[in-house]
């Protein structure tokens, strides 16, 4: 069978950029975000979407109302996708939890609930990181990055031993005998490890997908080594297509190592801003760079939250040149541009590829492109769908991915524009299904169903273990 791409997408209410929310017709109320999933969750369904993925974020603070607005006040993952559970049939539904702060045994036992639930369709991303408000809203100190992933490793090998506790036979409902269960085929968990202490059994049936599918996100050796033990899928961003295609390469070798034999699959984020014509997609994205607050003198930028480098003299720091004080939207003059440092000279291009600009041109580049788009770094792709559809087949057939989590800058206008651009021109390539296959996620994704580790017909056996 033909190998394709998986396309998952982020579910972010008030949109994947930050001035998203300032599109016309944008959504931009949290209150109204429960029909907002519902309608984004259909429609990622009609388009046979794999999944759609719900990231977290575990504190709040007025910060990010500039840096990422849809963190302040957001639906909770996992009771997202169980409330999608029952308004969805097929598209997977992943949540995140952070290992260091989720108790093991109810998140086990609540992943086995909605799995049971969706049919199968659940998977969970696990996360490390130490915000300093997360810790302290959580009773916490940060901690150091080695002893997070340390610890992230023996919550996720003693969360698949939680999974197994029930055999998939375990239940004999004999009715004449009175006998419900066959006990031998309830095992203890007994993980016991340095961050880890879990007994065990789970008091929920196995989930309907032996284990849900594992997705981890990182870019550090630590991180890649812990996805080649126990991911399914990898989520790492990496600069240029040479760079993806070696950790790809690296990765895959490194699962191998462990005795693998489903290879994570590699997924990266993309943020495309899509339209019917290459020009007019330039233009939204040219909107959302003029949305995107700056110090400009105005009372927002005298906000004590304000970001510092929204400024003239930040973007003179990137550049290599002294600017003055232009006004930010004066056009960057042609003698000025020429003195750009290195760092300078890749925004320049940057600006011009995304927004059709031109230095001198009938539409120059202002100071206030160069200075939205180094303060809002962003994996933009932006174009036709036929354009947008380029790049992922290029990414995908290159060897640097296996698929791509879709960041959309605002709903429901620019989700719409890549379900309806996008995936009918990957499809008409052969590079996307046009109808599911499977109905659970594992075989979305291509994963084969693992066996419980304490199966009887494989030999397995239960005991005290290390997490």
């Amino acid at each position: 069978m033909a190998r394709t791409l998986i396309l998952g997408a982020v579910f972010r209410a008030l949109g994947a950029y930050p001035s998203g929310w300032r599109y016309p017709g944008a959504h931009s109320n949290p209150l109204g975000d429960p029909a907002v999933l519902r309608a984004t969750a259909r429609a990622a369904e009609a388009a046979k979407l794999d999944y759609l993925f719900f990231g977290e974020w575990l504190a709040t603070g007025p910060d990010l109302e500039f840096r990422d607005p849809d963190l302040l006040a957001r639906l909770d993952p996992m009771s997202s996708i169980a409330f999608l559970a029952g308004v969805t049939k097929r598209i997977g539904l992943i949540a995140t939890a952070n290992s260091g702060y989720f108790d093991l045994y109810t998140l086990a036992r609540q992943t086995a609930s909605i799995d049971r639930l969706s049919g199968g369709r659940a998977g969970i991303n696990i996360v490390t990181g130490a915000d300093p408000r997360a810790a302290g809203n959580h009773g916490r100190g940060p901690g150091g990055a080695e002893p997070r992933y340390d610890e992230a490793t023996e919550y996720l090998r003693a969360l698949r031993l939680l999974w197994d506790s029930w055999e998939d036979d375990a239940f004999v409902r004999d009715r004449r005998t009175g006998r419900l269960i066959d006990p031998e085929k309830l095992h203890r968990t007994d993980a016991q490890g340095e961050f880890v202490s879990v007994t065990g059994p789970l008091n929920a049936a196995r989930p309907v997908q032996g284990h849900l599918p594992i997705v981890h996100a990182g870019g550090s050796s630590r991180s890649r080594r812990l996805a080649a033990e126990l991911a399914d899928l990898a989520l790492v961003a990496q600069p240029s297509l040479r760079e993806a295609v070696a950790y790809r390469s690296e990765l895959i070798a490194q699962s191998r190592a462990y005795g693998r034999t489903d290879d994570p699959r590699v997924i990266t984020p993309i943020l495309p801003v899509v339209a019917e014509t290459t020009r007019e997609a330039q233009e939204v994205f040219d909107d959302l760079l003029r949305l995107v607050p700056l110090d400009d003198g105005s009372p927002l930028a005298q906000s004590a939250d304000f970001p510092a480098n929204r400024s003239i003299r930040a973007l003179s720091s990137v550049v290599g040149v002294p600017l003055g004080s232009p006004d930010l939207d004066d056009d960057v003059p042609l003698r000025v541009a020429r003195r750009f440092a290195d760092g300078g000279q890749r925004l320049l291009e940057l600006v011009e590829r995304r927004t059709g600009r031109r230095l001198g041109g009938e539409r120059p580049v202002t100071y206030r492109q160069l200075l939205a788009t180094h303060a809002v770094p962003a994996a933009a792709v932006v174009g036709s769908g036929a354009e947008v559809a380029d790049h992922l087949q290029e990414w995908f057939e290159a060897g640097a991915v296996d698929g791509f989590n879709v960041l959309t800058p605002f709903l429901n206008g620019q989700f719409s524009a890549f379900t309806g651009l996008v995936v009918p021109e990957l499809q008409r390539r052969g590079l996307f299904r046009t109808e599911y296959e499977g109905r659970t996620l594992r075989e979305h994704l291509g994963l084969s169903t693992p066996a419980n580790l304490h199966d009887s017909a494989a030999g397995g056996a239960a005991g005290r273990r290390r997490a």
